[in-house]
């Protein structure tokens, strides 16, 4: 990329994600969540602050800053790379470039919830897991988890992440029957495990080669058995005007 490509590429990504914080604001119901995992731009040794630009861009959008995860992987998931290594190759100042083991998880909120809003029955079926809670150490803002196997198999070309991580947050901040929408669907992730916690979903991705593998990873293809055999799967096509129902 030359300087202007990357100005030109760090600029349509900061106007997506701001039609997408606008959208979002929009059909969310108040008091609800919205969870961005995202991290700052590496480009060609480059590094862009776009976790600072996201937060700027969901709190104009009308949202409510409520807090940051920070996501710790392994510490044997990266060996030391080209732009570590520098200073293998020159042991002097400013030439400390670290390799970054961290994801940010930023979390807003639209208004305030009602916590009346939710019956009894609803909150019972619902209930966290207090062992779950403390053995995990969810009550921190750093969280440990192993990522995807680079190149799994449903996850090729993809930004992956593990079940872990939708895992969390549907259980910390939905509710049973609760609706998950996901608007970088990928390859369905966090439409799988909003289905195995008893949520509904709504996953919206622009690849379209990627639907069949979405079908397959939500259960609706060849491994049905490990879901509740009474849902339903409906795949939407988006056309000049209007959807075309596909199955």
């Amino acid at each position: 990329y030359t300087p202007v490509n990357i100005i030109t590429l760090q600029k349509e990504y900061l106007d997506m994600l701001r039609k997408v914080a606008n959208e979002t604001f929009r059909v969310l119901q108040d008091g609800r969540i919205v969870v961005l995992n995202i991290d700052d731009m590496l480009v060609k040794g480059e590094k862009f602050p776009i976790t600072a630009d996201a937060t700027r861009i969901f709190l104009d959008a009308g949202f409510r800053y409520r807090d940051k995860i920070i996501w710790k992987k392994p510490d044997g998931y990266l060996r030391i790379s080209r732009r570590s290594g520098v200073l293998l190759q020159n042991p002097y100042p400013m030439y400390f470039y670290p390799d970054n083991l961290l994801e940010s998880i930023i979390i807003f909120q639209k208004g305030k919830f009602n916590y009346k809003s939710v019956s009894e029955s609803i909150k019972k079926e619902s209930e966290i897991s207090k062992e779950e809670f403390l053995k995990n150490k969810w009550y921190m803002t750093l969280w440990e988890m192993t990522n995807v196997l680079p190149n799994a198999v449903l996850e090729k070309d993809i930004a992956a992440y593990p079940d872990e991580l939708p895992y969390r947050f549907i259980k910390l901040f939905s509710h049973k029957g609760d609706i998950v929408l996901d608007p970088f669907a990928g390859s369905g992730t966090t439409m799988r495990v909003a289905r195995m916690l008893g949520r509904n979903s709504i996953g919206i991705e622009i690849k379209k080669e990627l639907s069949p593998i979405i079908k397959e990873k939500i259960g609706f293809g060849n491994n049905i058995s490990l879901f509740n055999q009474n849902d339903s799967f409906y795949l939407y096509e988006r056309e000049e005007i209007g959807y075309r129902n596909i199955c």
